[in-house]
């Protein structure tokens, strides 16, 4: 039955921005919404009162938004992400909406301090890195350039993980951003779908129609949807992020639990909460690889039946759906979408099996975000086949399909029709989810110039012989309101004062500030914003771990998930050797240097953790050497999130994008350093290329061995170890942490890890090293010529307004969406 939307409803008044009016209805809402006397009311129920005010304003446009969308009955884009790594809503809503002095203001009438309630407010443990920002990044831009758009992902309850160190190593802890409720979001009960898993499939025949196909699931679980309004800039547009979270279908056994089996009864409600606990479950065990599984199928079957519930209901037909909908898989992780998406139409909604294959490589956009192996998913196929039965006959069909096109059609040899097909052959047959998503998509876009390129020459290459028209480049980008407005208001202010208020809006205005790169003056100001922003840093870093800095130090930052390949295992050898140098010539003028690390490791990847332990007792010896006169600290800041990348980023002076070339698919960490005035130091890897063209190869720092270098070197035969015994720094350094100075309770901790770097040094740390260190030493030129510094720096924060994520959006909805 379809719905009718009355679209021509009266809108509600806008709602005032007048302090005092605000203030009394922070007081209202205090009163009736949360139960609280102000005179007793706690800083939570404080925030959590003003963040019902500043919601109820969004509240009015997004059902404005929501209505404007249906009345005009324009394409909707679908981002479908495993992470939304939103942060803190409040100040970015705040901003946004232009609330934030006006809320200040209020809360001042009712003494409470905006900052202290703000601090307050938990990061949504929804993703853990670049991957889960970008989506977050993404989903604002949407709504600034007015794109009806929805968010799909996955209501985590206790995320990744909350990260603690003891004793230096990594100690994963459960976070609890939902323990005391969430008042950004709304629960759609009426948005709820079942999702089934495992079973048997039944072929019904009807006399001489073609066979139809019924999936039968042993277990079914509940999808509820719960609504975050996800705010653009001037709150022109509000759109949402509709988030699943898995509910069982009867929540406790009473036979069982009145029988006395009090833990039994709850195991279909234990099993059911599982899927939503937490992101990236350690897929070590076969129970792991299970649940991940699992994980990505509940949210795109939630997310699949709710957007054709939407479209059908809106009076459009199947055959529309390609006209109406566009669908963005976020990495591989949503790519079983494909076969579901194919099951709703074929079984559910009675399609012709190659209308419906159509319908869906038209609706479906793919965008790749590694080049690493291993994070191409790939399933066994006894694994795939219990669980989703029905999916894999549709795969083996859409195999069957393309793999026939590749023999027949383009006269593809046995080598590509291995590498093109769905099922990899190599050893036990695994479903290759990549590939799934690359056949099932109309368009395949990287991340960057660079990545793009890769993908068509490494982990795409045969596919793209085969459909040579689909892979183009979407060059990431951030949103300049969290990462430039909102983190560091100081900078904005400053710049405003410099060039007015054109670049709010447009972010390309920001090159007018390179007419004043060496303007003194502004150099002066815009060193004591760095100043001011490097004292509120070490300001978290003494009250959260007791370690004093030094603000007029060089403050050099490496943040981003912890893994070899992003090489926080080469900054730490060259602290090291740095260490050893200014112990041996102390009558040299170095240059004060903090070394500051965040970061999370996997749970289960070792080295990874083994790399966090390196830094943290390094760290603790260089720390507390009396020798190095204060000159050097190294600081690794626990639980990185996105809270604390808003201290941290506007703080850094130098920008670690050090990568091993050809690894990183573009980074967006290096877009936001050099967007607040951080000078790079990087290889040529990922969007570090189209940085380096964009502000100019004299105002970034470039070392070390090209993406096409390091393939030469490997298929060469890499011999590290030669390398080390022609570099004295490195050989040193190496040795000192192989043989246990900096781990002296156990002299063989990292041992294996340093001989990896002698055996094999996959990750080309050794034959970096010495062009690493070099440029380290260029660093320390430049820094001493503040004159030199401030002007490169100033040229980075102007030149960096084309990695605007409003740029890219517009590119996905003019190149790819047709939005």
């Amino acid at each position: 039955m379809k719905t009718e939307h009355k679209t021509d409803l009266p809108l509600p008044k806008p709602r005032e921005t007048n302090p005092e009016i605000i203030a009394a209805e922070i007081i209202e809402r205090l009163t009736y919404g949360i139960g609280k006397d102000a005179k007793v009311a706690t800083p939570h129920d404080w925030l959590t009162a003003t963040i019902l005010v500043v919601r109820d304003r969004i509240i009015d446009r997004w059902m404005e938004s929501t209505r404007g969308t249906y009345k005009s009955n324009s394409k909707r884009v679908y981002y479908l992400s495993l992470e939304f790594l939103i942060g803190r809503l409040m100040r970015d809503a705040m901003s946004n909406l232009g609330l934030v002095e006006d809320i200040r203001a209020a809360l001042v009438t009712l003494g409470v301090d905006i900052d202290v309630i703000a601090g307050l407010e938990p990061d949504a443990a929804l993703g853990n890195g670049g991957l889960g920002r970008l989506a977050a990044c993404f989903m604002e831009s949407m709504a600034t350039v007015n794109i009806p758009a929805y968010g799909y992902g996955i209501r985590y309850v206790h995320g990744l993980f909350r990260q603690q160190m003891a004793d230096g190593w990594q100690v994963e802890l459960p976070e609890t951003w939902l323990a005391h409720g969430n008042p950004w979001e709304f629960e759609r009960r009426e948005s709820s779908y079942e999702v089934g898993f495992g079973g048997t499939v039944e072929t019904v025949v009807n006399g001489s129609e073609d066979a139809r196909y019924l999936w039968k699931p042993s277990e079914r679980v509940i999808a509820t949807a719960y609504d975050t309004p996800i705010v653009g800039w001037r709150g022109e547009r509000v759109n949402t992020l509709r988030l699943w979270s898995a509910q069982p279908i009867d929540p406790i056994l009473l036979d069982a639990f009145n029988a006395g089996d009090h833990i039994g009864a709850l195991r279909e409600s234990n099993k059911a909460e599982s899927l939503t606990r937490v992101l990236y479950p350690a897929d070590a065990t076969s129970a792991g690889q299970e649940l991940r599984l699992r994980q990505e199928y509940f949210f795109c079957s939630a997310s699949l039946q709710d957007i054709l519930r939407r479209h059908i209901q809106q009076g459009n037909t199947l055959a529309m759906l390609p006209d109406k909908v566009a669908i963005q898989l976020n990495d591989t992780h949503p790519a079983v979408s494909v076969v579901e998406l194919m099951r709703l139409l074929c079984d559910v909604h009675g399609v012709d099996f190659d209308e419906a294959w159509e319908i869906t490589r038209k609706t479906f956009s793919y965008t790749n975000h590694t080049l690493l192996p291993e994070a191409l998913e790939s399933w066994p196929v006894p694994l795939f086949e219990r669980l989703l039965p029905r999916h894999m006959q549709l795969a083996y069909a859409i195999n069957a399909k393309i793999l026939l096109y590749a023999r027949k059609d383009r006269q593809l040899q046995d080598a590509a029709i291995r590498h093109i097909s769905l099922i990899d052959e190599n050893g036990g047959r695994r479903v290759r989810m990549g590939n799934l998503a690359f056949v099932g998509s109309h368009s395949i876009n990287g991340v960057s110039a660079l990545h793009t390129e890769l993908m068509k020459e490494t982990v795409f290459a045969d596919l793209h012989k085969l459909y040579p028209d689909r892979i183009n480049n979407k060059t990431n980008g951030i949103t300049p309101r969290r990462w430039l407005m909102q983190c560091n208001p100081q900078l904005t202010g400053l710049i405003r004062e410099a060039i007015g208020d054109a670049f709010l809006d447009d972010t390309e205005q920001l090159r007018s500030l390179d007419a004043l790169a060496d303007d003194p003056s502004f150099q002066e100001k815009f060193a004591a914003v760095k100043r001011a922003n490097k004292e509120r840093l070490s300001n978290l870093v003494t009250s959260r771990m007791g370690i004093r800095l030094d603000p007029s130090a060089l403050f050099d930052i490496q943040i981003k998930r912890i893994h070899e390949y992003k090489r926080q295992l080469l900054n730490i050898i060259e602290t090291v050797a740095l260490y050893d140098e200014m112990r041996s010539h102390p009558e040299r003028d170095w240059v004060p240097r903090v070394k500051l690390f965040a970061g999370k490791a996997a749970p289960s990847y070792h080295n990874a953790k083994l790399i966090i332990k390196l830094a943290n007792d390094v760290a603790r010896v260089i720390n507390n050497d009396p020798s190095v006169r204060g000159l050097l600290k190294v600081v690794f800041i626990p639980n990185y999130n996105v809270s604390l990348a808003e201290t941290m980023v506007p703080a850094a002076d130098l920008s670690e994008q050090i990568s091993t070339a050809g690894m990183e698919a573009s980074g967006t960490g290096n877009m936001k350093l050099a967007l607040n005035g951080a000078l790079t130091i990087g290889t040529l890897d990922g969007a570090n290329v189209e940085m380096r063209d964009h502000v100019g190869e004299d105002n970034i720092v470039i070392f070390g061995l090209t993406a096409d270098e390091v393939a030469k070197v490997r298929s060469d035969g890499h011999n590290p170890r030669a390398v080390i015994e022609e570099s004295r720094e490195l050989s040193q350094a190496l040795s000192a942490i192989a043989s246990g100075v900096f781990s002296p309770d156990d002299r063989s901790r990292f041992s294996e890890l340093i001989e990896g770097i002698y055996e094999h040094d996959w990750f080309m740390v050794a034959a970096d090293f010495d062009a690493y260190a070099r440029a380290q030493r260029q660093v320390d030129a430049i820094w001493s010529d503040p004159v030199s510094w401030y002007s490169k720096t100033i040229r980075n924060t102007a030149r960096m307004s084309w990695f605007s994520s409003d740029r890219t959006i517009r590119q996905y909805a003019s190149e790819i969406w047709g939005a």
